[in-house]
């Protein structure tokens, strides 16, 4: 019988690379759109694992509009805090694993080398506070939970730096783009088919079980934005590329502050699991092709 999995989010980044992968792992999964299960609404969202009572749950939506939650920190903190411990909850008393997603921006950026799991928290910003939020009552409520710090999330679906960098080289107007961030960018399909993959160990594994817990997985290579820019173009473009001007993140002010330098450790994950993310580039020149077979 196939591993019967729930899944919060439908329209993500994520969520649909869940849904478009899941018949390949035999995974039955039943998603939930917002109308259906609404993350404003705890109890809501509880109600209903307690309902389908699955093996696991994955949590792949957020509130991730990082300069609107500086104003909106209550809704942030409901959807990406109360929300996933509610859920959580539920799981436990269900009997259900459960994954769910975090950010690179729990960390202030200013290590000066890749943080690992164990490092200290210090978020620059509200979204990242109320990932942190969620992250602990997550854990706190639900001792089968795995949580996944991730970073620069892309892919041919959605809004998404790669496709903005294309449509702005479309435009053909100069572009300058941030040259002092540094991250590992993280392909939605590689994140989904690791949780797909990792699907029935985590639903038959105990309290207690390493897999459990904060993991972090990104794609490998630390770049800065700039950098990653002129992959997109040097990939998608070739010849045809355009030059990509560095500007400092002091010169292009926001609502919301960001960790200069916010990249990931994946080895813990990789000795778990024994997973290693691939290159960036190399899941960059997939959502590339993906793209272009669109167009």
């Amino acid at each position: 019988m196939s591993l019967r999995v729930l899944q919060f989010g439908t329209t993500g980044q994520v969520g649909l690379e869940l849904l478009r992968q899941a018949p390949a792992h035999d995974v039955a999964v039943t998603a939930l759109s917002r109308a259906q299960a609404d993350l404003a609404d705890p109890a809501a969202c509880a109600a209903g694992v307690r309902e389908l009572r699955p093996d696991l749950v994955v949590l792949a939506a957020a509130y991730t509009a990082v300069d609107l939650a500086e104003t909106e920190t209550a809704l942030a903190r409901t959807v990406n805090a109360q929300t996933p411990g509610a859920i959580a909850a539920a799981c436990a008393e269900v009997g259900a694993a459960m994954v769910t997603f975090s950010t690179d921006y729990v960390f202030a950026g200013d290590k000066g080398s890749p943080y690992v799991e164990d490092d200290p928290v210090g978020p620059p910003n509200a979204y990242g506070l109320t990932k942190l939020e969620g992250e602990r009552a997550v854990l706190a409520a639900c001792p089968r939970a795995l949580v996944l710090r991730t970073s620069w999330v892309v892919s041919a679906h959605g809004k998404n730096f790669v496709k903005t960098m294309l449509r702005l080289a479309g435009e053909g107007n100069p572009l300058n783009v941030v040259d002092d961030q540094f991250g590992r960018p993280t392909a939605a399909a590689d994140l989904a088919a690791f949780v797909l993959s990792q699907a029935p160990r985590l639903a038959a594994a105990p309290a207690g079980d390493p897999l459990f817990g904060v993991h972090h997985f990104a794609n490998a290579g630390e770049v800065s934005w700039r950098g990653f820019a002129q992959g997109v173009f040097e990939i998608a473009l070739g010849a045809q590329a355009p030059e990509v001007g560095a500007i400092a993140t002091a010169d292009r002010p926001s609502p919301a502050r960001r960790p200069l330098r916010g990249t990931l450790d994946t080895r813990r994950l990789e000795q778990v699991y024994g997973v290693t993310p691939r290159p960036w580039r190399e899941a960059l020149a997939e959502i590339v092709a993906d793209l272009k077979a669109q167009a």
